[in-house]
């Protein structure tokens, strides 16, 4: 073990008059930070898409599962086109958008009048795009 006396010490000169953070523009910055308010308002989370108020939950099931079908689509065309891993990861996210797609038609078939509708409006949609392809 070793002794250190206040002898072998550096005379260290601490200065004791700081009785204010002006001219310390640190300290200022730090209280600063820790006691004042929020200048600006509050960040909200803007959204490029927002969901309308009055849309039903079988109606957002519905488009939500249109939405999973336009993806599943997209990505299986761009992966015809890829090859290797990017192949793969492409095809992967066709595999997770149609889980995720089975999981939303799961929630609108277990309502059946929902469910009927549903098989309807595909039923018109479908027939559409054929028409016009």
């Amino acid at each position: 073990m070793m002794n250190i006396s206040s002898k072998d010490l550096p005379d260290l000169q601490i200065d004791t008059s700081f009785t204010s953070p002006q001219g310390n523009a640190a300290a200022q910055r730090a209280l600063d930070y820790y006691l004042k308010p929020a200048v600006s308002e509050p960040e909200t989370d803007e959204r490029f898409f927002n969901v309308k108020g009055h849309l039903s939950g079988e109606e957002a099931l519905v488009h939500a599962s249109d939405l999973l079908r336009c993806a599943a689509a997209t990505a299986f065309k761009a992966a015809e086109n890829l090859q290797g891993t990017s192949r793969d990861l492409a095809f992967s996210v066709v595999h997770m958008v149609d889980m995720a797609r089975a999981m939303v038609d799961h929630s609108i078939d277990n309502d059946e009048v929902t469910a009927d509708k549903v098989r309807a409006d595909r039923k018109e949609f479908s027939h559409r795009a054929d028409k016009n392809i």
